[in-house]
């Protein structure tokens, strides 16, 4: 950790310093914090903007996409000059811009069984803002083996959810044991989605990761946050580790290899 914050940084993060629950050493924290990004679209935008504000020292983002002109309703970090560009880029030249003090690493590439684990592990939080379920299912169960808190997010249409999974709490599978069936969920491509909606929840997986830095606040461990942008509604359930539970549960997986997730992302039981 570092020793001590320069009078640059005392005066940008000076509403953070003055928090009781933050304080200079709160700030240092951030600051010493490695976060990655899993996604530098509608989700990740925010996240990454929010992050990046607060003084996260690192923030690595994982995507392999380029911008797309239909990406600027929602993914607020890139721009119309930055179309045909790879995310990556996109998203470290805004970081950069933003604040100095923020260092980008950046994985130009799609998350996997064969490169999940590695990655993942070489970070504090992981802030999960991927729109499919190959990868939500990929991140959960590479995390939960390397010991790594993450911050999940997903979007549909107007609504959201969010919830933090924990390395001692209930995971992924617990509330989702199998993803649905291929064609039964549509993505935003073809169903649509309220431009301002992935701004609300990608900044609340920002303070979850946030709060999970500095050890402060209760985290939405075991407790899915759902929120409504059609009548401004939230709701949380709670939700419980499954005893069977094929990653987390008392007979838990202790690596990803073998696991198709291409293919559906099931776990044979023992």
């Amino acid at each position: 950790m570092s020793l001590s914050l320069d009078a640059t940084q005392l005066d940008r993060y000076s509403r953070h310093v003055i928090l009781d629950d933050v304080g200079p050493e709160g700030q240092k924290r951030l600051l010493d914090a490695r976060v990655l990004v899993v996604g530098a679209g509608g989700l990740g935008a925010p996240a990454i903007q929010y992050l990046a504000a607060a003084g996260v020292g690192t923030i690595g983002i994982v995507d392999d996409d380029v911008v797309e002109r239909s990406n600027l309703q929602r993914q607020v970090i890139h721009g119309d000059g930055d179309v045909g560009r790879k995310k990556v880029d996109s998203a470290a030249e805004f970081v950069a811009d933003l604040n100095p003090d923020v260092d980008v690493e950046r994985h130009e590439l799609r998350l996997d069984a064969g490169n999940a684990r590695e990655l993942i592990a070489d970070y504090d939080v992981v802030v999960g803002c991927s729109d499919n379920f190959a990868t939500r299912y990929v991140v959960n169960d590479a995390a939960r083996i390397e010991g790594v808190p993450v911050s999940h997010g997903a979007i549909y249409k107007f609504e959201g959810q969010v919830t933090t999974l924990s390395p001692d709490g209930p995971c992924y599978r617990c509330l989702f044991p199998e993803p649905p069936e291929p064609g039964t969920v549509p993505d935003c491509a073809s169903t649509g989605v309220l431009g301002v909606l992935p701004g609300t929840v990608g900044c609340l997986q920002a303070t979850e990761a946030v709060k999970l830095i500095m050890d402060v606040g209760e985290p939405l461990v075991g407790r899915m946050l759902f929120y409504d942008a059609m009548d401004l509604s939230f709701e949380t359930v709670p939700y419980a580790r499954n005893p069977d539970c094929p990653v987390c549960g008392d007979d838990g997986i202790d690596t990803i290899e073998g696991i198709d997730y291409a293919a559906g992302c099931q776990i044979d039981a023992a």
